[in-house]
């Protein structure tokens, strides 16, 4: 094996080892964890589908509690969330451990390097899906489902600003992964609904994040679309707020190594974008973010370190 190959080798072994001890709290390094935590994944094998698409939730993954809560966040700046909570990522290398990871899982990864950032961040973890079965409402009333949330959260914290809802594409991986300086990355789009009178706001929103995505990752976003119409939602509960935004991220073939690459690249741009915008609220937590941040990256060579 080259230098290369075993850099990779042994980069993609720690991604792995941080990621399961992540969502289990389980050390593969330490076999008896496994038996100590008891710790089971439903293994379920990957299914597309798209945001505005009815579909059975059974065939996607389980449910997955945060492991590491926060519970001295007072005044939240970001609200992440899943309307599709269980749309699932490939589980290369993680099946033999019956791990499907997902969407939610990567939200509890944004949320941890936010929160490291010094952007103040919290993640919707009530179970969605039991919350539909609770109130007999089928998977076409999964925006229904979220927006109660949203609203409660929006009351219950009047430190919010940006509210992110992150779900997975059904797109092949050919279109849905992109190498930057050597590096994999899941794919991200931006979804705006355009069925609302301040859809302008929200299409603003994801512009300007999406340039940026362009500036500093050239290749990672596929760009804005636009959404309207009988067959979609058209809305996405965007109408709450103007910093709304809804991300897809990856699709049903990238991985964890992937999504995690891409959930690293999100974080910085949400902390240029709110270090710029909302200077007071990138430095409470001593954090002090400056835009433009000396950050190169031209699809060829990059500094690799942010600088604040």
């Amino acid at each position: 094996l080259s230098v290369s190959a075993i850099y990779r080798d042994r980069q993609f072994t720690n991604i792995f080892f941080k990621i399961t001890k992540f969502i289990s709290q389980i050390n593969l390094k330490e076999p008896i964890t496994m038996i100590k935590n008891n710790y089971v994944f439903k293994d379920n094998s990957t299914n597309a589908s798209d945001n505005d698409s009815e579909e059975t939730v059974s065939n996607e993954s389980e449910y997955i509690n945060d492991p590491y809560p926060e519970k001295e966040i007072k005044n939240p700046t970001v609200y992440i969330y899943n309307t599709h909570q269980l749309e699932n990522y490939n589980n290369d290398n993680l099946e033999i451990y019956g791990i499907t990871p997902n969407v939610l899982m990567a939200s509890y990864l944004l949320k941890e390097k936010l929160n490291n950032q010094g952007i103040s961040t919290i993640v919707e973890d009530t179970n969605l899906t039991e919350f539909l079965e609770l109130n007999n409402w089928n998977y076409a009333n999964s925006y229904r489902a979220s927006r109660i949330f949203m609203l409660d959260k929006q009351n219950t914290y009047k430190s919010l600003k940006y509210y992110i809802d992150i779900h997975r594409d059904s797109v092949n991986k050919a279109l849905s992964t992109v190498t930057i300086n050597n590096k994999p990355y899941a794919r991200i789009l931006f979804v705006v609904g355009l069925e609302h009178k301040n859809y302008q706001k929200n299409l603003d929103l994801a512009n300007q994040i999406n340039e940026l995505f362009n500036k500093h990752y050239k290749g990672l976003s596929r760009g804005v679309l636009k959404k309207e119409g009988k067959t979609v939602d058209g809305i996405y509960n965007q109408d709450i707020s103007p910093n709304v935004m809804l991300i897809e991220l990856g699709g049903v073939d990238n991985n964890i190594e992937e999504v995690l690459n891409t959930v690293n690249a999100i974080s910085n741009i949400l902390s240029i974008y709110i270090g710029f915008y909302h200077p007071d609220l990138s430095t409470r937590y001593g954090v002090n973010i400056v835009a433009p941040i000396d950050y190169v990256s031209d699809g060829g060579t990059e500094s690799g370190e942010w600088t604040y």
